[in-house]
């Protein structure tokens, strides 16, 4: 029998000190060597097989803003000639490494579902915060002031109201589930028009303006995608009532930000939650920190202390399989 190729797999060392043993468990005893990340540039690995992005790498870092750490760790990536497989602790690949990676022949894995509960709740949150008129409320909390009955607007029953779910995923089907209890009619946009369980339409992404006239939430779950990217714009804005809201728990780049502040300040769309923007961090100068119908939240809808945990079992089940069609 043939000595089995070691591995090398670069990981922070936070998580090599997490799952040294399961690695070994894993790997049934063939050789391997965990490669710690470094934290500066100019230090890097140059031998890496397997990289594991979990959230220690990524660290404080944007889409847009990368710490030094985090680009010492690309740093090393760029500079492995031998790397086959990168595995993200994100659902999304949408930063411009994936792509870079892929196009050298290199397999990169999302943890697609580890965060799907979190954001599927943050989307529920937003959306019941709006409904209930959350910010109107908290404004009067910070004033010291008790808003009497005949000041408070009130709010409409959601029973009977339509959400329009933007993606398909686990996280649009499970907030399928929680509207549809609570008496909502949900309509779907997806990848494809075939129908869906539990929804009253199902539409393909290029005909959602379709089903938007009677729509009362446009609820943003979807990948990012060349066919999502700027998908809500001034002329899909048109077409949802005024007092429609909508919850973005995508990427920014689905929506035309600036589309969606015009809107939002005319007074042509009712108001928004939204966790992702076009760029982020948002600008201090952003006028949608202080819009009266908007509630900003940093990206944080998939954060949770259960995340980590399901992540790294994602990877080890995909490091077994991995290792298996890689003697």
């Amino acid at each position: 029998m043939s000595r089995q190729k070691p591995i090398h797999i670069l990981l922070s060392r936070a998580t090599a000190d997490r799952l040294r043993e399961r690695v070994e468990k894993v790997l049934e005893g063939r050789p391997h060597e965990l490669l710690i990340a470094e934290a500066t540039r100019g230090h890097g690995h140059g031998n890496a097989d397997v990289a594991y992005i979990s959230r220690e790498v990524t660290g404080s870092s944007t889409k847009h803003v990368l710490t030094e750490s985090l680009e010492a760790f690309y740093e090393s990536l760029r500079g492995s000639p031998t790397l086959q497989w990168v595995h993200v602790h994100s659902a999304g690949l949408d930063r411009p490494i994936f792509p870079e990676l892929m196009g050298r022949g290199v397999k990169v894995t999302p943890s697609t579902g580890a965060n799907a509960e979190p954001v599927m709740q943050n989307a529920l949150a937003g959306l019941l915060a709006l409904a209930r008129h959350f910010p109107e409320l908290m404004r009067a909390q910070r004033e010291n002031r008790w808003l009497k009955a005949g000041e408070l607007t009130m709010p409409r029953d959601l029973r009977g109201q339509k959400a329009v779910i933007v993606g398909w995923g686990v996280i649009g089907q499970r907030l399928g589930e929680m509207l549809r209890a609570l008496g909502l009619r949900i309509s779907v946009v997806r990848s494809s028009a075939q129908p869906v369980e539990g929804a009253q339409e199902c539409v393909a992404f290029e005909d959602m303006g379709s089903i938007l006239g009677d729509a009362d939430w446009l609820v943003l779950a979807c990948p990012l995608t060349e066919r999502t990217r700027f998908l809500v714009d001034a002329a899909m804005l048109a077409r949802l009532p005024a007092h429609a809201h909508l919850i973005n728990v995508a990427r920014g780049e689905v929506v035309r930000e600036d589309d969606l502040i015009a809107a939002l300040g005319e007074g042509r769309l009712g108001g928004a939650y939204l966790d992702v923007y076009a760029h982020e961090p948002l600008a201090a100068e952003s006028p949608l920190w202080q819009m009266p119908n908007v509630i900003c939240t940093p990206h944080s809808a998939g954060h949770s202390d259960g995340n980590a945990a399901r992540v790294d079992s994602i990877f080890l089940d995909l490091l077994r399989q991995w290792s298996v069609e890689h003697p």
